[in-house]
């Protein structure tokens, strides 16, 4: 017998099938919960937070392929794999049971060592979704504590993250850019915690080496994001949001259309929230003082005018929500 196999939710509404399915998956050391409907199961879900769901589908109250549909609509559910089980063998019913989002299938009267193979499949599944998902809480975890360590940037990470999906739905970016927008926004930062805080948090100007040191944190941001697949699009905010179009910048010296459209978005609300925030060596600049320094980065050749521009038109006219102090 598997010991600590995983967890696992059977639902049907009749009891002899429950009791079958919970046997064969019992003696493989899986922990099994039951339920019999449809809304008892969604309860059991949010108990139990089981690593596999098998869900007849015919079952009062709710059938299963809204239970599948529920609960892949829900971020909190999405990943946990659905098999459906059914006796139905019409292709239509197979067609609505993928729409709904179930990840496999099963049929009527199961077999138990096709039962044995999808459950031991699914449930690794689930895991290594649960570890990477556990990796992405750390860094995101890490960009906090890095930001608390200095007072003056209290909520620049959150503030970035809502000013660059602004800009990019501004812009009629997809969702994928603006999720990669919002988590750049939080994480581009993260890399300082490679940063000692004799440099972060110094008063005055920085030395060659200290500014050097400085610049290493998107580099080291980079690294630590990984090779996580959810945060692939992320990388190259964090690596880049420091670069000029002039090829001036910051890690690679990239110039114009080299530098990714998502970091140079990051990179001009990045400034912005600088410039409107009190620092230990000035006070926080009014919003439109804040446009003139960003059009006159651009007039440099350091940001494109066109987001720029873009930026301005939507802090006019939706006012942005800006920090305490900033009003113009």
């Amino acid at each position: 017998m598997i010991q600590n196999a995983g967890k696992i939710l059977v639902v049907d509404d009749a009891q002899a099938n429950v009791e079958l399915l919970e046997g064969m998956l019992r003696r493989e050391g899986y922990t099994v919960h039951t339920a019999a409907d449809g809304e008892a199961a969604l309860a059991a879900v949010a108990r139990e937070r089981p690593d596999l769901i098998l869900l007849d589908v015919m079952m009062p109250k709710l059938d299963g392929f809204e239970v599948c549909r529920r609960l892949k609509h829900d971020p909190a559910t999405r990943l946990t794999p659905v098999v459906l089980i059914t006796a139905l063998q019409e292709r239509e019913d197979k067609i609505h049971g993928i729409s709904a989002g179930a990840d496999d299938f099963l049929t009527k009267p199961v077999n138990p060592h096709e039962l044995r193979a999808r459950a031991r499949s699914l449930v690794r599944l689930k895991r290594y979704t649960d570890e990477l998902d556990s990796a992405e809480s750390v860094i995101f975890s890490l960009a906090v504590t890095i930001e608390a360590r200095d007072p003056y940037t209290q909520g620049h990470c959150q503030r970035l993250a809502r000013y660059a999906v602004a800009l990019g739905a501004h812009r009629d970016l997809g969702d994928d850019d603006l999720a990669a927008l919002h988590r750049g926004g939080l994480l581009h930062d993260v890399g300082k915690v490679g940063v000692s805080d004799t440099i972060l948090l110094k008063p005055g100007p920085l030395t060659t080496d200290e500014y050097d040191a400085m610049k290493r944190h998107t580099v080291i941001g980079e690294s630590i994001c990984g090779e996580l697949r959810s945060l692939r699009l992320v990388r190259p905010i964090v690596r880049h949001h420091h670069e000029r179009l002039d090829g001036t910048g910051y890690p690679d010296g990239l110039r114009g259309d080299a530098i990714p459209l998502l970091a140079q978005i990051v990179g001009l609300v990045d400034v912005y929230d600088a410039l409107t925030t009190d620092r230990p060596y000035r006070a926080a600049l009014p919003p439109e003082r804040a446009y003139e320094e960003l059009s006159v980065e651009a007039q440099k050749g350091w940001r494109d005018r066109t987001l720029v521009d873009d930026f301005i038109t939507l802090g006019r006219t939706s006012r942005l929500e800006r920090p305490a102090g900033t009003e113009e």
